[in-house]
């Protein structure tokens, strides 16, 4: 019998509500206010029922509302955010667990007079800070919806108020104009795509191709020839097929074009999964430390996408999905190396974001934080106990809730959602 032990001064976890098939978008009433936006239209169409809230349950009344969400996009004066103050501050604390707080702006930068970009730019911060003032696993985000945008915000909309972000909290989204791609079947989003998972062997490249596998897309598992015989019973699972290649090798992007290409005739989802770690300090790295961690997490990735866009690979609407690192963001000692290359991804993913926007296509970076996983649990307790409680969820998060992120960015109707850099960390402190 397993026993659960509970560490002495650490506060035990929430439970996560997180998605399985057949679940529904929300697990009770969603309330929704508007200071006279412009996408309250749009969220009453996907809500199944805006409606009252449920009865109390638990002590002092809490656990009501499933989402809350507030229409800001029209609010132009530093006095509208008083609306939003008399809002929230009423209804949050009747949030019940893994609840959602959502908020949708107007990107500050789309803003001409600065009252206004102030007045859209303070929701980040208030949004950030309403996360780390979330219980019992309830997520606080922000969707800026740029004018012209409101078509394609459904599939992030559903991302973030169904259990698939349920590890995604304190973000900020920018939603932009893209060709509306409608989805006939939410449960199977992905359907008739392929797609190609890089570092598929085991860890969160075998969960993100599970994942996209389930939505319904056509899965290409990729790793070393090392991993053939693991990678191999990924593919049989999945009902997909393996491709061993070594991305550094000279002729990997030329290999992986023409695979694809021959055998279905282009990709539509690309995910760069694979990965090395060489973690040692700066002071004490070797050259082929630093050498074999750029080659693998970057320059293979650059020049993978270079085969991809210039042998036109990527099919119309296609999605390419960058794994970066909240040491990406902030830094992490004796990872400079590492540190380095998922940075440099998030470059990468920027500069490339303009091109794909041409092709109707998209490039993303998703960022995750402390995921537990093997390597984690071979750490130091209280190495791995820091990680796990530094972030607004108090906990870790699972390779599951990395790819269902990816999965996100993958769909078709999430085209308004390009060259953004997505951390799948609880809100984490570290880079906040």
């Amino acid at each position: 019998m397993k026993l659960k032990v509970k560490v002495p001064g650490l506060p035990e976890a929430a439970r996560l509500r997180r998605y399985q098939p057949g679940h529904p978008l929300v697990d009770g009433p969603v309330l929704i206010a508007s200071a006279g936006g412009r996408v309250r239209d749009v969220l009453s169409a996907v809500i199944p029922s805006p409606s009252s809230p449920s009865p109390a349950a638990g002590e002092g009344g809490s656990s009501r509302w499933a989402a809350i969400l507030f229409d800001g996009t029209a609010m132009r004066a530093i006095a509208d955010l008083g609306k939003l103050h008399a809002f929230t501050s009423q209804t949050f604390r009747n949030l019940r667990p893994s609840g959602r707080l959502i908020l949708f702006g107007t990107p500050p930068e789309d803003c001409s007079e600065p009252e206004a970009s102030a007045t859209q730019r303070a929701l980040d911060g208030f949004i950030r800070s309403a996360g780390k003032e979330a219980r019992l696993g309830s997520t606080a985000n922000l969707m800026y919806v740029a004018e012209g945008a409101e078509t394609v915000l459904e599939s992030t909309l559903r991302f973030f108020l169904s259990g698939r972000s349920a590890y995604v909290d304190g973000q900020v989204i920018r939603i932009r104009p893209a060709k509306p791609v409608p989805t006939q079947d939410w449960e199977h989003p992905l359907k008739d795509r392929v797609a190609v998972v890089t570092g598929a062997a085991r860890g969160i490249g075998a969960a993100i191709a599970e994942t996209l596998a389930r939505d319904g897309a056509t899965v290409v598992v990729a790793d070393v020839p090392a991993q053939g015989a693991t990678l191999t019973e990924v593919a049989n699972r999945l009902g997909g097929t393996a491709l061993q290649v070594d991305i550094t090798a000279d002729d990997a992007p030329q290999r992986i074009a023409k695979h694809l290409v021959d055998r279905y005739g282009g990709v539509d989802v690309f995910v760069h999964n694979a990965g090395i770690t060489r973690d040692r300090s700066l002071v004490n790295m070797t050259p082929e430390q630093w050498t074999s961690v750029l080659n693998v997490n970057l320059q293979a990735q650059i020049r993978i996408n270079k085969a991809l866009v210039e042998q036109k690979v990527l099919r119309d609407n296609a999605r390419v999905i960058c794994i970066s690192s909240t040491s990406g963001i902030a830094g992490n000692r004796g990872q400079t190396n590492y540190a380095a290359s998922k940075a440099g991804i998030i470059g990468m993913v920027q500069a490339m974001a303009p091109l794909m926007a041409k092709r109707a296509a998209t490039i993303n970076a998703v960022a995750p934080g402390f995921i537990e996983t093997a390597m984690t649990k071979a750490m130091p307790f209280a190495t791995r106990e820091i990680g796990r409680r530094i972030n607004s969820l108090n906990q870790g998060g699972l390779p599951v809730d990395v790819a269902e992120t990816v999965a996100w960015l993958a769909q078709p109707g999430s085209g308004g959602v390009n060259g953004q850099v997505v951390r799948v960390c609880g809100q984490s402190i570290l880079g906040a």
